[in-house]
C-alpha cells in the first residue's frame, strides 16, 4: 500500500517587523541615508504597510515590477493603473503619485534660484524634470527680466497644442503685467520626440509676430522630449 507524500508547505516571506533591524527599510534609511535603499525599499516606506498577502516590501516590489522596474514609467501611469497591483488601493496609489511628483519637483529645483537662463540647454534643464514624462502636452511661458532670470513660469494650456488654444492674449497677459523684458516658450512632446510639428511652427510664428508688436521679444521656443530637446533659436526657426 503506497503512503501518500504530502507536499512541503509553501515558503512564506517574513513581515518587515520580523526582519533583523539592520535589514528593515526604515532603520536602514535612518542609519545609512535614503540613497542606500533600493527603489522597492523606498516604495515600501511610501506605502507604509503590507497586506494579508505580503509585506510592504513585497508591495513595493510589485509596484516596481508592474512598471518594468522604472520609476519614470510608474509616474506616467494613471492612478487607476497602480491600483491593479495587489495591496494598492486608491489611497496608496495617490500617495505613490504624490511622492513621485515631489521627486520631479525636487529635480526641477536643482538649478539655483535666480540664475539667468543663458542658453536653450539651461531652459531644457529647468523644465525637463517636470515636462518630459507628462502624458499630455503642456505649454508654458517663461517670463524673463532684463537679466534673463525667470520672473514667472506661466502654464498656458494643457492638452493638444494648436493655435486656437495658445492665443497671444493669454501668452502675453502675464508678460505685460510683469513688465517682461522677453519671454521663452516651452512645451513638451509626450511621444518623446522633440521635432517641431506644423502646429508648433504656426503657433511660434504667431507669437513671435505678436511679441514684435508688443515690444516683448520671444527669445526661443524650446520643445522638451525624452532626454533631449529642440530649440527654435538654435535651429534657426525664429
Amino acid at each position: 500500500m503506497a503512503i501518500p507524500i504530502s507536499s512541503p508547505p509553501a515558503p512564506t516571506t517574513p513581515a518587515i517587523r520580523e526582519l533583523p533591524r539592520s535589514e528593515r527599510p526604515r532603520e536602514r534609511l535612518v542609519a545609512l541615508g535614503a540613497g542606500a535603499l533600493s527603489s522597492s525599499e523606498l516604495l515600501a516606506l511610501v506605502v507604509g504597510a503590507g497586506t494579508t498577502g505580503g509585506s510592504a516590501l513585497q508591495v513595493g516590489q510589485a509596484l516596481l515590477a508592474g512598471s518594468a522596474g522604472s520609476l519614470r514609467r510608474m509616474a506616467m501611469r494613471p492612478v487607476s493603473a497602480l491600483t491593479t497591483t495587489p495591496g494598492v488601493g486608491i489611497a496608496r496609489a495617490v500617495t505613490v503619485h504624490a511622492a513621485l511628483e515631489l521627486g520631479r519637483r525636487f529635480a526641477a529645483e536643482s538649478r539655483d534660484d535666480g540664475a539667468p537662463l543663458r542658453s536653450p540647454r539651461d531652459v531644457a534643464r529647468l523644465f525637463a524634470a517636470r515636462l518630459e514624462d507628462l502624458p499630455v502636452e503642456e505649454f508654458h511661458v517663461a517670463v524673463l527680466d532684463a537679466q534673463h532670470r525667470i520672473e514667472r513660469d506661466v502654464t498656458i494650456t494643457r492638452g493638444i497644442l494648436t493655435s486656437s488654444l495658445v492665443h497671444p492674449r493669454e501668452v502675453f497677459r502675464e508678460a505685460i503685467a510683469e513688465r517682461a523684458a522677453a519671454i521663452i516658450l516651452v512645451h513638451n512632446h509626450p511621444s518623446g520626440d522633440p521635432t517641431p510639428s506644423a502646429d508648433d511652427r504656426v503657433v511660434t510664428e504667431q507669437l513671435v509676430a505678436a511679441g514684435r508688436l508688443l515690444d516683448i521679444p520671444v527669445h526661443d521656443h524650446v520643445i522638451i522630449g525624452r532626454g533631449r530637446y529642440t530649440s527654435f533659436a538654435e535651429a534657426g526657426l525664429l
